[in-house]
């Protein structure tokens, strides 16, 4: 083991007592940390799924929607397959469950222990494995490479700001990222950053979020919250919000109110965070339903709260606007593809660099609006729904740039089978 990476292991090792603990509290709000706590340190108590078997790696939520169009794919191309998808947050977890059922194996991946690690390929014995975005770590890449588990970083993203901290990790990052079997990315730029990081050759495969669908339920869903909210009411929703952003909305509306009928449906992106929005609306005064009351919203009732998980698609098919949560704060802003996906119109703040492409994109295709603050956030919207022809043709506008750039789960089976094909696996579905 190279000397940084051994000084990592030992740090590592160092947090080791204090991993249990932590788990221990993050379920006291979210009750999935504390399933199959074994598997976090290699053990894994149920039998080895049948072989060959594919994993697929998807840390929380977004890189778990990202995966659907890969696994459907994957499940068609390679039948005899069993998908193995793992996650390290509770979230993740709970959203592939929902997604996948049965038809994937689930567990969690353990830490970046060696002991974890290995015990995870004696256990499993992947056929080879896919890591979705950035999700990189030292051990778990060394070891699958001395296990000979073909390791792919794929949907693969690099911002300017994490590919900065990576290059101040040189000695420990270089390697590890120079280990992968291959790298798929979601953009040239992306790809240039890996490079330079020591990626070799990387593709441009493009975002497997693009390839996302609205499916039959959330439209069904979608229409049910819209007739709860009220069909002719104006209707704005604050997708995926950050600790300190709610605020930042309710100051600016309590400044430059909307029209007296708009509904604001509020969808924090975390699900601890559920109770704290609540009582945040409570403090200042501000009446409000939850999503979890299954009830119509009175008219006399001006935001509703988006206390459920899973049902982001629903809420973006209802809502006229959609609001990018993440963006307001220094924070790199969240998904706005799966709004886009509901031919939703779009407004972001100015921090957007965790999907800057995606966004910058969506902006230069006239599907977005990017605003300065939330004062800014609130005018912009009072415009648009004074302007029902600009709303359209923003709504068209979002349509046209995803469907535009669709395709990348197809380009990436494409890039993948013959890697898999090396590995004896050979696509036989139609």
């Amino acid at each position: 083991m190279e000397a940084p990476r051994a000084l990592y292991t030992a740090l590592a090792y160092a947090l080791m007592p204090w991993l249990p603990l932590r788990l221990w509290w993050r379920a006291r709000r979210e009750p999935g940390y504390g399933v199959a706590i074994g598997e976090r340190f290699g053990k894994y108590g149920s039998a080895a799924p049948a072989a060959p078997l594919l994993w697929i790696h998807a840390v929380s939520v977004g890189e778990t929607r990202a995966a659907m169009p890969l696994i459907a794919r994957l499940k068609v191309a390679y039948p005899q397959a069993t998908i193995l998808l793992t996650h390290m947050t509770a979230t993740g977890r709970e959203t592939g469950r929902a997604l996948f059922g049965n038809s994937v194996v689930q567990a969690w991946l353990p830490y970046d222990f060696p002991f974890a690690v290995r015990a995870f390929f004696a256990h499993f014995r992947p056929v080879a494995g896919c890591l979705l975005e950035t999700e990189l770590w030292p051990n778990l890449i060394a070891i699958a490479r001395a296990a000979d588990v073909p390791l792919f970083l794929v949907n693969a993203r690099m911002s300017t700001r994490s590919a900065r901290a990576y290059a101040r990790f040189a000695p420990l990052t270089r390697p590890m990222i120079g280990r992968l079997s291959g790298v798929a990315a979601q953009s040239p730029d992306d790809a240039a950053r890996l490079a330079a990081l020591g990626a070799a050759a990387p593709m441009v495969t493009g975002n497997l979020k693009f390839d996302i669908e609205l499916p039959d339920p959330a439209r069904v869903l979608g229409a049910e919250f819209r007739s709860r909210f009220g069909a002719a009411r104006p209707v704005w929703v604050a997708a995926s919000t950050r600790e300190g952003e709610e605020a930042l909305l309710l100051d600016a509306l309590a400044r430059a109110p909307l029209p007296h009928d708009a509904l604001l449906v509020i969808v924090p992106r975390h699900p601890q965070r559920f109770a704290a929005v609540a009582t945040l609306l409570r403090t200042r005064g501000v009446p409000f339903v939850c999503r979890s009351d299954n009830a119509p919203v009175p008219a006399v009732i001006g935001v509703v709260l988006g206390d459920s998980m899973g049902e982001m698609l629903a809420y973006y098919e209802a809502a006229d606007l959609a609001f990018i949560g993440g963006s307001l704060l220094p924070l790199g802003g969240q998904n706005l593809i799966e709004a886009l996906a509901a031919g939703t119109p779009v407004l972001t703040g100015p921090h957007t660099f965790n999907f800057s492409d995606a966004t910058a994109g969506a902006i230069g295709a006239g599907a977005a609006l990017r605003v300065a603050d939330a004062d800014g956030l609130i005018a912009a919207l009072a415009e648009l729904f004074r302007d029902a022809p600009a709303r359209e043709a923003m709504r068209e506008a979002a349509a046209a740039f995803h469907a535009a750039h669709r395709g990348a789960a197809d380009r990436l089976l494409q890039w993948l089978a013959p890697r898999l094909a090396q590995r004896g696996l050979d696509a036989t579905g139609s």
